[in-house]
């Protein structure tokens, strides 16, 4: 892991504790569990001591490293901080004491490298893939670079003041998203409003039915479905595709300003997850009937109010109330087209959106700020760690 400070095994620098606390009846016990990332510690809880399977537990202290031996996931390790100080965690959850070499802010910023979590991984053992697991000795073998004190007193330094400025930016765009989603709600519930159905305000379409008949052919297209669609987003990573006549590519096909909404999950808070299309694909693309499309309707409404619309309907649980079912919600396409609108004219449609559009543009570029700058917090991390990045260079890059 490093060209510039000299390799350890962590065995060397921190210790294993070997510590099995009984636990008492009638006492009562908060219990933490180990975030992944080494995002640190979450509360999972109380319990009373003669209420639990386990007959022992690991009591946490402030400094020490806690993991979790179960690893499907990346980076199950951090340090402890103070708020978690006499937490309890149950015995799949190891610490360790770290050495005099060692300060705990610099061992917390090693837990939250990629390149520890990747060494992490090449030591698991097991072969379904959610019960690989880390044995601590297995953990103490991998070898870190160990700078001096001091230099991991300036790593922590700047990379904490990169933290800092992460954190405001985050800070800033969730206040925005929070007036943004009030005027937003202000907007769509204007009772000066004259309220028609949905179906009079927006063409609601439902996506074609996937059947292994149309898995190939002459028309192969590509086509969104639940899992595509996100928050205001749209994930690409697997975009599947089917047959699509050139007919079904007219009804089925996207266009620029439609906005696509997720019409059933088991999980209620995907229900009336919606996103606006902006032709992130090159037509032809379809969608499946897993979502259901709302398009402006010519005279009547413009495509940005229909976007607003159903990020209200999305955020204020309107489409979760109207969906049916029990297991799975499905908000149906008749169902959708009772639901109750607030329509403007045209022209106070478009000063709605002219508002809220400009406050979702901030709201976006912050959080784009903040990505860049942990993408940057990230690289310095593993440079800083190794010491192919110098102190003064990080320093030029922070300020």
């Amino acid at each position: 892991m490093s060209d510039g400070y000299p390799l350890r095994p962590l065995g060397e620098v921190m210790r294993l504790d070997i510590q099995r606390t009984p636990m008492k009846p009638a006492t009562t016990y908060r219990l933490a569990g180990v975030l992944n990332a080494g995002q640190g510690l979450v509360t999972k809880g109380e319990f009373d001591g003669g209420e639990t399977e386990y007959t022992t537990m690991n009591v946490l202290h402030v400094d020490q490293v806690v993991m979790r031996k179960l690893t499907a996931w990346e980076g199950p390790i951090t340090v402890v901080s103070a708020e978690f100080d006499g937490f309890v965690v149950s015995n799949e959850f190891p610490t360790f004491t770290l050495g005099p070499e060692l300060m705990p802010d610099w061992m917390r910023h090693v837990c939250r490298s990629p390149r520890l979590w990747t060494e992490m991984k090449n030591r698991v053992s097991g072969t379904v893939q959610r019960r690989k697991r880390l044995n601590p000795e297995q953990l103490l073998q991998i070898q870190v670079p160990i700078p001096p004190r001091q230099v991991q007193a300036r790593i922590v330094e700047i990379l904490d003041a990169i933290d800092n400025q992460i954190t405001a930016l985050d800070t800033e765009a969730d206040a925005i998203q929070a007036v943004l989603r009030r005027l937003r709600a202000d907007s769509m519930t204007d009772g000066a409003v004259d309220e028609v159905r949905a179906d009079e305000a927006f063409t609601i379409t439902m996506g074609r039915q996937r059947s292994p008949q149309r898995s190939t052919g002459p028309y192969m297209t590509p086509y969104l479905r639940s899992a595509n669609v996100g928050y205001g987003t749209f994930n690409f990573s697997d975009v599947l595709e089917m047959d699509f006549t050139p007919a079904e590519r007219e009804s089925f096909g996207l266009r620029y300003g439609d906005v696509l909404v997720s019409e059933g999950s088991a999980s209620e808070t995907a229900v009336g997850m919606p996103a606006m299309w902006r032709d992130e694909i090159p037509a032809p693309i379809c969608f499946q009937n897993t979502l259901l499309r709302y398009r402006a309707v010519d005279g009547v409404t413009i495509p940005a109010f229909v976007n607003h619309w159903c990020q209200w309907a999305y955020e204020s649980g309107q489409f979760r109330e109207v969906a049916g079912g029990t297991n799975i919600k499905h908000i149906g396409s008749k169902r959708a087209a009772r639901m109750p609108v607030r329509l403007p004219s045209i022209e106070h449609q478009a000063r709605i959106a002219a508002e809220l559009d400009t406050m979702s543009e901030v709201v976006a570029a912050t959080r784009a700020e903040a990505v860049q700058l942990r993408e940057v917090r990230a690289a310095l991390l593993s440079g800083l760690l190794d010491g192919t990045i110098s102190i003064d260079a990080a320093e030029l890059e922070v300020a």
